[in-house]
C-alpha cells in the first residue's frame, strides 16, 4: 500500500494544513537522519483506515522510498483533525514490534439468552514479526462463550505462524459480566401503608 509524500522544506505547519496537506517526520534507527515530510489530508486518512498501526505503508516520493508503520498521530483536541504523524521506518528483513487490536465479531449465545454479558477486557495485542506478515487486526469469534466462567485467553487466539504474541498466553481476553436482575426496595411510607391495610379493623361498640 502506497502513500505519496513530498520531502518539507522551509514549508511552515500552518501553511501546510491550510493547503489540506498533513506534515509528517519519518525515522527509523537505519536512517542517518529524521526526514521531515507531508503528505496529502485525504490520502493518508483513506490509507491509515486501511492499514491502522499494525499494516506497512510503502511512503513514496521524488528522493524518499521507505517501508514505515504509523507511529504517532497528533490530533486536535477539540476537532480531532489530524495536525501532525509519526512513521517509523521500518525493513522488509528485519521483525518489528507493535501493538494489534482485537476485534470482537459473532454471537455469543449467554449474551442472546440474555444471562450475560461479553467484555472485552484485553483490546490490544503485542506482537513481534516481518513487516510484511504484521496483521491489521486479530479476529476472535465470541459464539463459543455460552456459560458466565468462559473465558478466551491470549493462548486462545488464531494468528499465523509467522506472527509471534509476546503477550503472556495466559491473560484474558473475553470474559463474561453476569447481568444482575434489579430489585425494587420498598420504601418506609409503602412498608407502612402495606402495614396498615393488613391490621384488623377495630370492632363496634
Amino acid at each position: 500500500m502506497k502513500l505519496n509524500v513530498h520531502i518539507r522544506q522551509e514549508e511552515k505547519s500552518r501553511e501546510l494544513r491550510k493547503e489540506g496537506n498533513i506534515p509528517a517526520i519519518v525515522y527509523g534507527k537505519h536512517l542517518s537522519a529524521p526526514v521531515s515530510i507531508f503528505c496529502n489530508k485525504n490520502e493518508f486518512i483513506k490509507k491509515f483506515k486501511q492499514s491502522g498501526y499494525s499494516t506497512a505503508l510503502i511512503l513514496e516520493g521524488k528522493w524518499l522510498e521507505e517501508l514505515v508503520l504509523v507511529q504517532d498521530m497528533q490530533l486536535d483536541p477539540v476537532s480531532d483533525i489530524v495536525l501532525h504523524v509519526d512513521f517509523l521506518a521500518v525493513k522488509k528483513d528485519e521483525k518489528v514490534k507493535t501493538e494489534v487490536p482485537v476485534i470482537l465479531f459473532g454471537e455469543a449465545p449467554i449474551e442472546k439468552l440474555g444471562e450475560g454479558k461479553i467484555q472485552l477486557v484485553k483490546d490490544f495485542v503485542e506482537v513481534e514479526a516481518f513487516p510484511q506478515d504484521l496483521p491489521h487486526d486479530i479476529k476472535v469469534d465470541v459464539s463459543t462463550v455460552a456459560k458466565s466462567n468462559d473465558v478466551i485467553f491470549v493462548k486462545d487466539l488464531q494468528i499465523s505462524d509467522k506472527v509471534k504474541i509476546l503477550d503472556d498466553m495466559e491473560q484474558p481476553i473475553v470474559t463474561v459480566v453476569a447481568l444482575v436482575e434489579e430489585v425494587e426496595e420498598e420504601t418506609p411510607e409503602a412498608e407502612t401503608a402495606e402495614e396498615g391495610a393488613e391490621a384488623p379493623a377495630p370492632e363496634a361498640k
